[in-house]
């Protein structure tokens, strides 16, 4: 009989270290707002499930690092990998590494410049980008009744969401019911509160007159306004727009200084990246492309998204 019971245990021991699954993980850079919303949507999500060990690291920005941390990761015998790529034009290696190895490997938020030929073991699990800059964009058209100046803020131009998003910009723009909308001025201030401020600094010290500030992210919008705010500009007489809804950009609207900004699921995204990397490593045929829908904020809703992200 003892003999029975042990070989039971050591059964259900077995099976358990079966289904037991190392992801690993490397993000951009820890050091974002909205990607740190991500991770922690995902690391609080593998928590839920039995099995699930997740191994995350920082990438720091560096595309070298981020490429040394997969082979890392294919050197340890993980059992998927989740990428939030640097540089989204370096991902047709990245994918060539963790396919060698057999490894299937998720992209996630960042749109890899090889989503189209994917291997048969990979993913991208995002926002369509279609999306975001065409609702931010509309919704200042429509303040704006359709005509006036307005000043770009772009992402790092590295990156496909900020190419993107920067084309929805001008998209809307050549449309006719937005066609009186002019663009003064449009640089990177890489995703980055500081660099948005600074960029803002320089364009109001060189005399730019504009009417709206269509930024690419929440953090470059939030720098624009320090800077306006801090040149004394009434914000009841600028537009701005940003894309993400993160927890200080809705606190910037609920203050009467941001006037529009677009939901981008954070958590969702970092649950669905681990939902789609747990499934390919056990086998299953998932979509090449799994996108979570954007919605439009305003100061009329804005209060139904302060917990979301």
């Amino acid at each position: 009989m003892k003999k029975f019971i042990l070989g039971t245990a050591m059964v259900l021991v077995m099976s358990t270290a079966a289904h037991a699954e190392t992801v690993g993980v490397s993000m951009a850079k820890f050091d974002d707002n909205f990607l740190t919303v991500l991770r922690n949507g995902m690391t609080d999500y593998a928590k839920t499930l039995s099995g699930v060990t997740l191994q995350v690291e920082d990438a720091q920005n560096d595309v070298s690092k981020q490429q040394s941390q997969i082979q890392n990761f294919i050197a340890s015998k993980v059992d998927a990998i989740i990428v939030n790529p640097v540089d989204t034009d370096a991902t047709t290696a990245m994918s060539k590494l963790a396919a060698d190895a057999g490894i299937p490997l998720v992209y996630v938020n960042r749109e890899p410049v090889n989503v189209d030929t994917l291997p048969d073991n990979q993913a991208f699990v995002a926002s369509n980008e279609l999306e975001s800059g065409t609702l931010e964009t509309k919704e200042i058209c429509r303040i704006l009744v359709g005509k006036g100046k307005a000043v770009v803020i772009m992402g790092e131009l590295s990156n496909q969401a900020a190419r993107m998003r920067t084309q929805d910009i001008h998209d809307v723009i050549k449309t006719d019911e937005c066609k009186g909308l002019e663009i003064v001025e449009e640089q990177t201030a890489n995703w980055d509160r500081t660099q948005g401020a600074d960029l803002m600094t320089n364009w109001l010290s060189s005399g730019i007159e504009f009417d709206a500030v269509i930024s690419n992210n929440d953090e470059m919008a939030i720098g624009a306004i320090q800077a306006l705010k801090a040149a004394g500009k009434d914000m009841t007489k600028v537009v701005v727009g940003g894309v993400d809804a993160t927890q200080d950009a809705l606190a910037a609207m609920q203050a009467g200084d941001l006037d529009v900004t677009v939901f981008q699921d954070a958590a969702g995204q970092g649950k669905g990246s681990l939902d789609a990397a747990l499934k390919l490593a056990k086998g299953e045929k998932i979509e090449k492309k799994v996108y979570i829908p954007f919605q439009l904020v305003t100061p009329a809703n804005v209060k139904d998204f302060v917990t979301k992200n």
